[in-house]
């Protein structure tokens, strides 16, 4: 394993890392897994993305090009960004933390997001329904617990919006 800078990376740097889409997938692949990948199951689960064939069917030929491009350009730019480690005798390659550094410029289609839209909409929902049926009760229950009704619906709903005012305020 060769020495690699795992400095932050620059906003340059990412996205060369990120510019090609073998590179991309790689991250990905090793994400995905968890664990280390020999270099030529990467090369065949490259090769079937790329040509969008099961690995079964893919020929000599559409392997051994990606496996060479992955070889001798797209593992030592990683490797060299300090993103991925390749153990050249055992064939494996890996992440190393410094994968974090790409995160900010990934999509986020992966990470899970509050929906807050139906918390909101529940959240009237449930509002005018109670609302509705102590307006409904209102000649056997007094005014005061009407009032009591449409505060905690208010307070409801000021609690949803610091909620979501402090989860994306901590996101960045």
């Amino acid at each position: 394993m060769s020495s690699t800078n795992t400095d932050a990376l620059s906003r340059d740097e990412v996205y060369d890392i990120l510019s090609n889409g073998r590179r991309r997938f790689v991250i990905y692949l090793l994400r995905e897994e968890g664990e280390p990948i020999p270099l030529s199951e990467l090369s065949d689960r490259v090769a079937a993305w790329e040509n969008d064939l099961p690995v079964d069917e893919l020929t000599d030929q559409q392997i051994k090009r990606v496996y060479v491009s992955l070889y001798q350009t797209h593992i030592p730019k990683l490797e060299e960004s300090g993103i991925v480690e390749y153990d050249k005798d055992s064939g494996l390659v890996s992440l190393t933390s410094n994968v974090s550094s790409l995160d900010a410029y990934l999509p986020e289609e992966d990470r899970r997001e509050i929906p807050w839209q139906a918390i909101y909409l529940g959240l009237a929902v449930v509002g005018l329904v109670v609302y509705g049926v102590a307006t409904m009760a209102a000649g056997t229950i007094p005014q005061a617990t009407l009032n009591v009704v449409g505060l905690l619906v208010f307070a409801a709903f000021g609690a949803v919006v610091a909620a979501q005012y402090l989860y994306e305020r901590s996101r960045g």
